[in-house]
């Protein structure tokens, strides 16, 4: 279960546009550290910076892969802080935004 702690850390990392940057690049799977540094103009160092307050934010994971270090998005995190504060600042939107899904994703049209 995420506490008040844990989701102010979550805002944190996310209101960095590099760190929401590598979370859209994590998206389609998992990158190494390496491929991740690759696609920005910063410092490897920095690059690592960003990492491990996302780490510690809880909206990436990391495993070993030999000398390489693989990062992979934690959507569950990700969704559930940014979910709850939806639901408590604009509960009618996140009603009718599941209710309007679950219709087109029963068939319904848009």
């Amino acid at each position: 279960m995420t506490d008040a702690k844990d989701e102010t850390g979550v805002f944190r990392a996310l209101a960095d546009p590099t760190r929401r940057q590598i979370l859209e690049d994590l998206r389609d799977g998992e990158l190494s550290a390496g491929q991740i540094a690759s696609r920005f103009s910063i410092s490897a160092p920095s690059i690592s910076r960003h990492l491990g307050v996302l780490k510690g934010a809880g909206l990436v994971t990391e495993r070993r892969d030999g000398n390489r270090i693989l990062y992979t998005l934690a959507e569950e995190q990700l969704a559930i802080c940014v979910g709850r504060f939806l639901s408590a600042v604009c509960p009618e939107q996140v009603v009718l935004r599941h209710t309007k899904w679950r219709r087109l994703s029963e068939g319904e049209g848009a």
